[in-house]
């Protein structure tokens, strides 16, 4: 009985953490073909659903053909912001780069991917 109780409270707090905090539209988005050296952008837009300020600390990018831009000011509860990523295809082929964006005070950080095909 203490089992199935622990159980239930563990879930339960499971899936209240995945439903505060910054929630992303999406996390990985496909340019589909594209051509050599070509710059592409997307927009990654997060609500903040956490009482606290969302802040991101920094967001890095794999490689020097994907550069995130954010804005550093602030997110405060029930407001959105956005992250901004361009990719120069440099080479041609299959693409699949990854964004890693840290939030002050959270300590997963959250990975982002864009991926296409250079032609």
């Amino acid at each position: 009985m203490k089992l199935t109780s622990l159980i239930i409270a563990l879930l339960i707090s499971f899936t209240s953490m995945a439903q505060t905090g910054v929630q992303f539209d999406k996390s990985s988005y496909n340019y589909g073909k594209i051509k050599q050296g070509v710059h592409k952008s997307v927009i990654f837009n997060f609500a903040n659903n956490d009482a606290k300020p969302a802040v991101i600390e920094f967001a890095n990018a794999e490689c020097g053909c994907t550069q995130p831009e954010y804005n550093q000011k602030p997110i405060l509860k029930g407001q959105k912001g956005t992250i901004k990523i361009t990719y120069t295809a440099p080479t041609v082929g299959a693409f699949k780069k990854k964004v890693t964006v840290k939030f002050a005070g959270v300590k997963i950080p959250t990975e982002l991917t864009i991926e296409g095909e250079v032609i």
